[in-house]
């Protein structure tokens, strides 16, 4: 049974620093790929930032570029999102999902009904 279990969000104040974490189990990576969406209130879902494990390939939208960093720890089947100078907007509900198809520039994903999800974690930035 895959079950992706987030950590670290929280309240913090514009300007500050979170980092996220997926602890993933019983996961079979492939080269299908994992990653960070968001939802915040009221609006759709969106892709944050994108890794394919094999070849540590990153992908981010636009809007997060420069600011998001995704990075994996393969030995403890860890996926992070390393926040930085978060604003209020920022503010939603951080899902790390896995097994899905994705390519970038541009950044496309494909989330599927097999697409594996977690609980999320909520950011609070104010």
């Amino acid at each position: 049974q895959v079950q992706l279990v987030e950590s670290g969000g929280g309240l913090v104040q514009p300007g500050g620093s979170l980092r996220l974490s997926c602890a993933a189990s019983g996961y079979t990576y492939n080269r299908n790929c994992m990653g960070w969406f968001r939802q915040a209130p009221g609006k759709k879902r969106e892709a944050v930032a994108i890794i394919q494990p094999f070849g540590d390939r990153k992908y981010y939208t636009d809007s997060f570029k420069g600011r998001f960093t995704i990075s994996q720890d393969n030995a403890k089947n860890t996926l992070y999102l390393q926040m930085n100078s978060l604003k209020p907007e920022d503010t939603a509900m951080n899902y790390c999902a896995a097994d899905f198809p994705c390519s970038g520039r541009p950044l496309v994903v494909v989330v599927t009904a097999t697409t594996y999800w977690g609980q999320g974690t909520q950011v609070t930035v104010s």
